[in-house]
C-alpha cells in the first residue's frame, strides 16, 4: 500500500476514535506550556482492535521495507511499549523498552529486556513532537553498544526542530501519518470548518507563540 494511502487511513482512524482531538476554539495546554488546538493520545488506538491491527501491520511493513536487517524492536516508554511489543510479536523478534531515565532502585535499568552489543534495533514511538524522548532512548541504546537503525512513529507534528534533532543525532525516522495529512482528512470529513483550518495552520507555523 502506498505511503500516502496509509497516512490518510491512519489520520482518519485516529480522528474517528478521538485519539487525536481538534479544538481550535478551546485549546489544550501541553506540558511544555504551549497552547495547542490539537491533542494526540495514540494509546487510545489500543482499545480498538481494527485500528490497533492496522497500525501494527503498517509499522511492521515499514520495519521490513526500510530496515530488513532489524534484530530487536525497542519501545519508547511509555506509549511506545505496547505498540512495540505488538510489532515485535508480529515480526517474531526480541523486544525491549527504554525508560526516560534509569530506575532509582533495584538494578537501576534504563533498558528493560535484553539487548547485546552490536545488535541492530528499531525504536517504536507513538508520537513525535520535538523528538526529545525518542532521541534519549536512542542515546541509551547506543550507550549499551546497540546499533540504532531508525525509529518509527504513528504520528508526527512535523516540526522543523524535530527534523533537526533527528538529523543531528544521525537517527533516521519514519512516521505513518503527519499533521498536514491529518488536517486534510479533518476538512474532508467535516471535523473542522474552513475558519478553524486557518487557526490550525497558524498554530503549526508558530506553535510556541500561538494563542487562540
Amino acid at each position: 500500500m502506498e505511503q500516502t494511502t496509509i497516512a490518510q487511513n491512519v489520520a482518519s482512524m485516529l480522528l474517528e476514535i478521538k485519539a487525536i482531538r481538534l479544538n481550535p476554539d478551546k485549546p489544550f495546554k501541553w506540558a511544555s506550556g504551549w497552547n495547542s488546538p490539537i491533542y494526540c493520545d495514540n494509546r487510545v488506538s489500543l482499545s480498538y482492535p481494527s485500528v490497533r491491527t492496522y497500525v501494527k501491520d503498517a509499522i511492521s511493513a515499514a520495519v521490513k521495507a526500510y530496515w530488513p536487517e532489524t534484530e530487536v524492536i525497542a519501545g519508547v516508554a511509555t506509549a511506545g511499549i505496547a505498540q512495540g511489543a505488538l510489532v515485535a510479536d508480529f515480526l517474531d523478534l526480541p523486544f525491549c523498552y527504554v525508560r526516560p531515565e534509569p530506575k532509582k532502585h533495584g538494578m537501576g535499568n534504563q533498558i528493560e529486556g535484553q539487548v547485546k552489543p552490536g545488535q541492530k534495533v528499531v525504536l517504536i514511538e507513538d508520537l513525535v513532537s520535538t523528538g526529545g524522548s525518542s532521541l534519549k532512548a536512542a542515546d541509551a541504546l547506543r550507550e549499551a553498544g546497540v546499533e540504532v537503525l531508525g525509529m518509527i512513529a504513528i504520528f508526527t507534528y512535523g516540526f522543523d526542530i524535530a527534523k533537526q534533532n533527528f538529523a543531528s543525532k544521525g537517527v533516521d525516522f519514519y512516521t505513518l501519518s503527519d499533521y498536514n495529512t491529518l488536517i486534510s482528512e479533518a476538512v474532508k470529513n467535516n471535523y473542522i470548518s474552513e475558519s478553524q483550518l486557518i487557526t490550525l495552520q497558524e498554530w503549526r507555523n508558530d506553535p510556541a507563540n500561538w494563542n487562540a
